[in-house]
């Protein structure tokens, strides 16, 4: 169901139940006003009865039908009924439309009664020793009723059909903003990001507008850095590839010790390539969707003993680590091959750049609910405006080897997991602060 259609819906169905509990209630009113209006005719019509028969001077005729006087005689509008009874019963007078029975032996006052097989409203006035009785078929009533009724109910059905059709016009005109964007995205290639113009929009849909302009700017962003990442990636690729197929050349064209020297260094940037397409691979992982969840839950000494060993097997050198107060039960929130895997990058980073015969030392402590884990080498450091860039993909601040991609993972980790990752410079050397959630 479009957007119209439901705001047309409920719109329409709310106004037409307003509209109707209001003409309902105006037409109860009405018709409660119209009986009540004839009511009064018919008290005016005996009272003006009653003071005319006071007055003449003759005595009134009896029950003879020649005597009866007429409607115009008793001075009552046309359509009227009326009947002078005496207290004994005796009809003294009586209009041509007044049936033969006695209005009046209900009493005094409005009365509704069955005469003859008809309805009857009728009032009675009691003046002296006569019953002035004056009535009106309900017949007729009903009849006056139902067109006053539908006079007044046709403008207001009218008025009701019109207002909808306006409402479907104004809710048309009121969601073209949004018919415009949708004509503008749908207008645009597959390689437009441009902002949409916020000009000329309603206050209610700019925010919405301003939202796709920032989601077009994330996107954009997310290309580029993505395009730049795939033209290093075919960079950093190319160059072992280039050295490997060199050497491959050297080996063949050459003999002894020399090709033996040419294959050990094609091994080696074999080893360089395999090792930046497992970075590579495992960057694309983190930064996805895949689940690391493997069943198991480590604590977190058992995920320190782990990327101690994977660090100390990869690069040569000593790693000191330091508890203050971590306990055997505590769990990493995050799977525990994450945590591994960001703090073996660190720990690698370290004795790579850490000064030879140095050691690395590895500080563990709790904070907020966290683990705080301090890397520290005993390096050159780096300088203020060079820190930012640590985390960039395939940045390498010198020539002492890897990939340029291990400190971009561990912030794709942080990002994941929710953690933190700080760089903090000094002439004593370099100190990497992680911090990752425990599980409660």
């Amino acid at each position: 169901m479009s957007l119209r259609t439901r705001l047309s819906l409920i719109l329409g169905t709310t106004f037409l139940l307003l509209w109707s509990v209001a003409a309902l209630w105006m037409l109860c009113d009405l018709r409660e006003r119209v009986s009540h209006s004839l009511d009064e005719r018919l008290a005016a019509s005996a009272r003006m009865v009653a003071g005319l028969l006071q007055q003449l001077p003759q005595p009134l005729p009896g029950r003879n039908e020649a005597s009866r006087l007429t409607a115009e005689q008793l001075g009552i509008p046309d359509g009227l009924a009326c009947q002078v009874v005496s207290l004994r019963g005796e009809v003294l007078a009586q209009s041509h439309a007044t049936p033969d029975h006695s209005l009046g032996e209900s009493g005094t006052g409005f009365h509704t009664q069955e005469i003859d097989g008809s309805q009857w409203r009728s009032f009675t006035l009691q003046v002296g020793d006569m019953r002035v009785s004056t009535a009106d078929r309900m017949e007729e009533r009903d009849v006056l009723n139902r067109s006053i009724l539908l006079a007044a109910a046709v403008p207001v059905v009218l008025a009701l059909l019109g207002s909808l059709a306006l409402l479907w016009l104004g809710v048309t005109q009121g969601l073209s903003p949004l018919r415009r964007i949708r004509e503008a995205i749908a207008r645009r290639g597959a390689d437009s990001l441009e902002p949409l113009s916020l000009s000329r929009l309603p206050a209610e849909i700019r925010p919405l507008v301003a939202s796709q302009n920032q989601l077009f700017a994330r996107i954009a962003k997310a290309i580029e850095r993505e395009r730049r990442f795939a033209g290093d990636a075919a960079h950093e690729l190319r160059s072992p590839l280039t050295a490997i197929k060199t050497h491959l050349q050297v080996a063949r064209l050459t003999r002894g010790e020399e090709a033996q020297q040419a294959l050990a260094y094609a091994e080696q940037g074999a080893d360089r390539l395999h090792r930046t397409l497992e970075q590579l691979l495992m960057l694309a992982k983190v930064e996805g969707s895949l689940s690391f969840e493997d069943g198991g839950a480590s604590t977190v000494l058992e995920v320190v003993r782990h990327a101690v060993e994977d660090a100390m097997h990869g690069c040569p050198g000593s790693i000191e680590v330091v508890n203050q107060g971590v306990t055997a039960g505590q769990r990493f929130e995050a799977p525990a091959v994450l945590a591994i895997l960001a703090l073996r990058n660190l720990l690698e980073n370290a004795m790579r750049h850490t000064r030879s015969g140095t050691t690395v030392t590895l500080e563990l402590h709790t904070e907020n609910g966290g683990l705080v884990a301090c890397v520290m080498d005993q390096g050159p450091g780096v300088s203020a405006e060079l820190l930012p860039r640590l985390t960039e993909r395939f940045w390498r601040m010198d020539g002492k080897g890897g990939s340029g991609l291990g400190l971009a993972i561990v912030q794709a980790i942080v990002e994941r997991c929710h953690g933190q990752l700080r760089f903090d410079s000094s002439a004593q050397g370099l100190c990497v602060t992680l911090e990752l959630p425990l599980r409660h």
